[in-house]
């Protein structure tokens, strides 16, 4: 299997992105093989701002059950399916590198499914469902830089074709997000800008510390966990990494859809296999 150069970050924003057209975003990920990434993965390890846990959990599962975390949706999406086969080989050694790393505790979860941070995106993606999908939890008691260092002890798993998507929203505050806005949030607008200027730059170390150093990171991101799969993919990229935006739209007046790309500047090393 040829190795990846690339890690992801995917704002997955609500799950009517599966059925609402006028999300822009919808088209951005039905392009995703196309477009984005035409190469097929030999497995997706997803880190989920939807798995927020006391210590980093893996799902080391037989089989994935698709998890309908969302409510007063339409009751058809809570009949959506997404089998993709699991990889509880994978998922063990993901939970072994990053206990490597010094981690001092890394759960394991033998029940857990794919929740919607994982599927909703995924089913745009890959409809097919036939790539094998781990989940990675986020651990919102911890900061940027931990998640950092987790995606810095994930990197190998790139030389083994295993594609590292984070998925969260680059803001996340519903509370102020309005469907029949008309203009966007100066707040929203002026901490986005911010984003892609310090991932564009390779300010990396400023975006670890988002919370420091961003305008209005209480107003993006009330609680954190939806910028944590962020820093992993980030991390997961390995040093000097170069940042692209690969999407970039806005709904509801703050929440937005912005997706990147992180490209190592170091040619993968070997090819190797599952």
């Amino acid at each position: 299997m040829q190795a990846i150069n690339e890690t992801f970050y995917i704002s997955h924003g609500s799950p009517m992105l599966l059925m609402d057209e006028t999300i822009p975003a919808r088209a951005f990920l039905q392009k995703w093989k196309t477009d984005v990434f035409p190469r097929r993965p030999s497995a997706i390890l997803m880190i989920s701002a939807h798995w927020d846990t006391e210590f980093p959990s893996v799902n080391i599962v037989s089989r994935n059950d698709t998890i309908h975390d969302f409510y007063g949706f339409p009751e058809f999406m809570y009949q959506l399916k997404y089998p993709a086969p699991a990889a509880p080989g994978l998922a063990r050694k993901v939970k072994e590198l990053l206990e490597a790393s010094g981690i001092e505790r890394v759960d394991e979860d033998r029940v857990r499914g794919l929740d919607h941070g994982a599927w909703v995106p995924l089913m745009l993606m890959y409809p097919e469902a036939d790539i094998p999908v781990i989940q990675l939890s986020v651990s919102a008691n911890r900061d940027g830089m931990f998640h950092y260092k987790m995606g810095k002890a994930l990197a190998p798993l790139k030389e083994e074709g295993v594609l590292i998507i984070g998925s969260g929203s680059a803001t996340h505050n519903l509370r102020t997000a309005n469907r029949n806005a008309i203009d966007d949030a100066p707040w929203a607008v002026e901490f986005i800008s911010w984003l892609k200027d310090s991932l564009l730059s390779g300010r990396y170390e400023e975006v670890n510390k988002f919370e420091e150093k961003a305008p209005n990171a209480k107003m993006a991101h009330p609680k954190a966990e939806h910028l944590l799969p962020l820093h992993v993919a980030i991390g997961a990229a390995g040093d000097n990494a170069k940042a692209k935006v690969i999407h970039d739209s806005l709904r509801g007046g703050t929440i937005s859809y912005a997706s990147f790309s992180f490209t190592s500047l170091t040619p993968p090393s070997s090819s190797t296999s599952l």
